[in-house]
């Protein structure tokens, strides 16, 4: 039986096989031929490794500019990263954590089926992360056994269910449709980045209308722009950290300044694999995803990585990337003065948050949307994480912490409302935010009554 479930957690936790069965499941689901089937699933599952080899490119040429960045300025404290606290919190949490996975994906499909709110969460590593956050702070509350797995797989659920919804008008903007939902974990953050850039209006031109001169025309293309950008940033950092250390540490034994180029160089290559990624996943699962909608969560949106924007706004990934940098680095120095805890900012959460956040913040207000949005946005996620360290039992002192805005709003909120009334409140709010859930269904359908009529 265990080893049964170890095989079930493995399939929902890697992407590429859970939205290559979510493909095939729905062009069955259509009665397609066998050959489509097997087209569609196939496809699915490589596009979806695609953007994982991309993602992890991109990931392995920012961990040593982190690093560089750390040395060069001299900086110590908590850096967020998701992967570093789950692999510390899954040794104590494990099986918890894969049980209440497997109920909250469960939980997130009738709460799809039975309320307004379509969306089913396809991204497994982040409802790996989330379910392990949950897990965690309600096993500090006091939960144990099979409260434990149900309550925490019910938060999950609403969590997975929720954080596309409150996206999906920013996502109508972005794609042009409504066939298609995000499911990341920063949703908080790009919802606020969105808004953010409403409040420049549509007068400021799109990141993709910037003109540039004719002799640099070139820059258009985003591969040399983000090449030539992430290049000059790279040999920056590089120069105040020191050829010693660099040599010594890093590049193995190649010139500081070669290997900051080679860096850059591949940061650029894992952001045009991830695009090309998108493009095939994209083409594959909301076609197969309709069998879905009409069998079993009638019109159900996938809720999919954030790299599945990146295409729609190649420029605003870079700028949401600095921008959200930027925010991370002035909330630092607020902590630095304030005398806090201080939470470096983590190269890679800035670079996939704040690259949404910028796209996000470009559908509604352009350029100036696309730089503000993802500025607020990292300073949201440099100071929710010290919000949240402290409902993280002794999980909360270590070096690292959760990143994402939706950990922090999940976790502030369930801790908070442990810190009030234990594990009585954490029960009524958990239940509370299902029955509002219900209620705005039950609205919606009566005004769409009064409507017909």
């Amino acid at each position: 039986m265990k080893s049964f479930l170890n095989v079930l957690i493995d399939v929902a936790s890697t992407p590429a096989i859970l939205v290559a069965l979510i493909a095939v499941l729905g062009l069955v689901l259509q009665k397609k031929s066998t050959s489509d089937i097997f087209r569609g699933g196939i496809k699915t599952f490589v596009g979806f490794l695609v953007v994982t080899a991309g993602a992890g490119v991109v990931q392995a040429s920012l961990e040593p500019f982190g690093e560089m960045f750390k040395v060069a300025f001299n900086m110590q404290g908590v850096v967020p990263n998701n992967e570093a606290i789950v692999a510390i919190a899954l040794t104590k949490f494990g099986t918890s954590t894969a049980l209440i996975m497997l109920i909250g994906m469960i939980f997130n499909v009738l709460i799809a089926r039975f309320t307004r709110f379509k969306y089913i969460y396809l991204t497994g590593h982040a409802t790996l992360y989330m379910s392990c956050m949950i897990a965690v702070i309600l096993s500090v509350t006091g939960f144990t056994t099979a409260p434990l797995i149900l309550l925490g797989g019910l938060a999950l659920g609403i969590v997975n269910t929720l954080s596309p919804a409150i996206l999906q008008p920013f996502m109508k903007k972005i794609t042009g449709n409504d066939t298609v939902a995000l499911g990341h974990t920063g949703g908080v953050g790009y919802a606020l980045s969105g808004l953010v850039g409403k409040l420049f209006g549509t007068k400021s031109k799109s990141t993709e209308d910037i003109n540039f001169p004719k002799g640099l025309a070139f820059l258009r293309d985003s591969t040399v722009s983000i090449t030539i950008t992430m290049g000059i940033i790279y040999i920056i950092v590089a120069l105040f950290t020191g050829s010693s250390y660099i040599t010594e540490n890093l590049s193995g034994g190649t010139n500081y300044l070669i290997y900051a180029l080679q860096q850059a160089g591949t940061f650029a290559a894992g952001v045009f694999v991830i695009l090309s990624g998108v493009r095939l996943i994209l083409a594959e699962i909301v076609p197969a995803f309709k069998g879905i909608s009409e069998k079993l969560v009638p019109n159900a949106k996938p809720a999919l990585d954030c790299p599945i924007i990146f295409p729609y706004a190649p420029n605003a990934v870079l700028i949401g990337f600095f921008s959200s940098f930027a925010g991370g680095i002035v909330s630092m120095m607020i902590m630095i003065f304030s005398g806090g805890v201080i939470i470096i900012p983590g190269v890679v959460p800035h670079f996939f948050c704040g690259a949404t956040a910028g796209v996000f913040g470009n559908s509604t207000g352009g350029l100036k949307g696309a730089i503000f949005g993802s500025f607020i946005q990292g300073i949201l996620i440099s100071f929710l994480p010290v919000l949240l360290m402290p409902v993280l039992g002794n999980l909360g002192f270590a070096d690292s912490t959760f990143s994402d805005a939706d950990y922090g709003i999940a976790g502030i909120f369930l801790g908070g409302l442990s810190s009030i009334g234990g594990k009585i409140a954490v029960i009524i709010g958990i239940m509370l935010v299902l029955a509002v859930m219900f209620v705005l269904t039950y609205m919606k359908k009566n005004k769409n009554t009064e409507v017909i009529k």
